[in-house]
């Protein structure tokens, strides 16, 4: 068996789709901003299941540059398992995500470092001055980031910047799946973290193509019921559906008892209220379908626990070997 990598101090992850323009310039900054900040690091670059040839550049560069690693993951899984395989690799004490798109400025890493040595355990950027469009990304983002604070509790400005550092004690326990790496600080948050959140760059995009549009918004809205059930009712689901069911019930007494009243009172039979039938119909069907959907969300986390599966495979990897072997 290959010798397993010593731990450092720092790793940096990198998700990338499509980013063949931006990854030499990348490169050149990051290695630039890292130069000034003491103890060993390491860049890994994750290749998404790119269709350019992001992942050439990524060899080219994991072969050349000592410190980058490259992944490549089979096909394209998501951000989420892209940033999932780099920690899984990583072996600094502290993990930086960054994006690959040059939006996030490395010089910031620094900033979010000096944040962590005032003991906090994740550190989260803010781009206070965000060089996106107002209608199509400001808004919708600005919206989310409300909601997630308010139904997890922890109160962050922008949850979807990617330029976040953690310490690996609080990131590598986390099992991540779907689109949930925006909520790490909330997951983060339940485990006990110290969270704070700094002010950071923000560039416009000058090369490469967005790979996000207002699609995403729903995916967050779903996934944020998601982790509120795991982080609130995990333990004790039947405080969630013995409530509803409770409620349930409770209205249909309601509605019966006035359906009675009626009746014995005003002579109007039930077949003459087809409005209350279709009331009845409905809410039991939109209650069974989202107990169905929560449901699902805990058998799948189930399955991929006891199999020990991962929402990704690593196709290839360079520039130093796994720190797991590939199966």
């Amino acid at each position: 068996m290959a010798e397993q990598p010593k731990p450092c101090r720092l790793s940096v992850i990198v998700p990338v789709f499509n980013e063949e323009e931006c990854l030499d310039r990348l490169a050149e900054d990051l290695l630039g901003a890292l130069k000034d900040i003491p103890g060993e690091h390491e860049i890994i670059l994750v290749d998404d299941g790119s269709t350019d040839r992001s992942f050439d550049i990524i060899s080219e560069l994991a072969n050349s540059r000592p410190g980058v690693v490259g992944i490549r993951l089979g096909r394209n899984a998501g951000q989420t398992a892209a940033l999932s395989a780099g920690i899984s690799e990583a072996r600094g004490e502290i993990i930086v995500c960054i994006d690959a798109d040059l939006q996030n400025d490395p010089k910031d890493i620094k900033t979010l470092l000096a944040k962590m040595d005032e003991g906090f355990d994740v550190v989260s950027g803010w781009r206070k001055d965000r060089q996106d469009p107002w209608i199509t990304r400001r808004v919708p983002s600005q919206t989310a980031n409300w909601l997630i604070s308010r139904i997890t509790g922890v109160h962050l400005h922008d949850y979807g910047c990617t330029l976040k550092a953690y310490r690996g004690s609080y990131l590598k326990p986390l099992r991540l799946y779907g689109e949930m790496h925006r909520f790490i600080p909330a997951l983060s948050g339940f485990l006990g973290a110290r969270i704070a959140e700094v002010p950071v760059r923000h560039h416009a995009r000058t090369l490469g193509v967005s790979k996000y549009g207002l699609s995403r918004t729903f995916k967050v809205m779903l996934d944020l019921l998601t982790v509120k059930f795991m982080s609130a009712y995990m333990a004790k689901p039947i405080y969630l559906f013995g409530g509803w069911g409770l409620a349930m019930g409770l209205l249909g007494g309601v509605l019966a008892s006035f359906t009675l009243y009626q009746r014995f009172f005003h002579h109007i039979f039930v077949k003459d209220q087809p409005l209350f039938q279709i009331s009845i119909f409905l809410g039991m069907v939109g209650v069974q379908m989202i107990l169905m959907g929560l449901l699902a969300e805990i058998l799948i986390r189930v399955y991929f626990d006891i199999k020990d599966k991962k929402a990704y495979f690593i196709k290839d990897l360079v520039g130093r070997s796994p720190v797991r072997p590939l199966t």
